[in-house]
């Protein structure tokens, strides 16, 4: 690896230079995501990493189908109907049937959690806005492209 130390904002940094950031700066990031901790409302409910993306989607895209939550998560159906169940008993989601087709559900968070889940999941989301907002539409796609090529490749895909 080159011994080039890290450029500034806006100066460039060659491919070793932005590994050797990257390798401090995640998990930073990661560890103090994990201490924001569960809301103590929500701690008895074992809300697993799982959760979180479908808690996310429902609260900042509002009230889906099971189906359109599997295509936003990219996984089965069956998978998120089991965690939307699961979800359900506990009392953090509701379902109710869709009045243009009595055949769907559709799943909401439940009132009496929103606040909860907006007042921990929200946080995050307010600063990734500070952090993507002063770039460019393309400059955005390509730090999400970059993250989810970074998560393939961790992941050994």
């Amino acid at each position: 690896m080159s011994t080039g130390s890290p450029g500034r904002r806006g100066s460039g940094l060659d491919v070793d230079a932005a590994i050797r950031t990257l390798l401090l700066v995640m998990p930073r990031m990661v560890g103090r995501a994990k201490r924001l901790g569960v809301p103590e409302e929500l701690r008895s409910f074992a809300l697993a990493p799982r959760h979180l993306s479908l808690l996310a989607y429902l609260l900042f895209d509002g009230p889906m189908s099971v189906n359109e939550l599997a295509a936003r998560l990219e996984v089965a159906p069956t998978t998120v109907s089991l965690m939307v169940g699961e979800l359900s008993r506990k009392g953090i989601l509701e379902r109710r049937e869709d009045d243009a087709d009595r055949r769907r559900k559709i799943v909401s968070i439940a009132d009496e959690h929103r606040a909860a889940i907006d007042g921990w999941l929200g946080y995050g989301a307010t600063a990734w806005r500070k952090a993507l907002e002063p770039l460019t539409a393309e400059q955005r796609q390509m730090f999400v492209d970059t993250l989810a090529a970074y998560e393939r490749e961790i992941a050994g895909e």
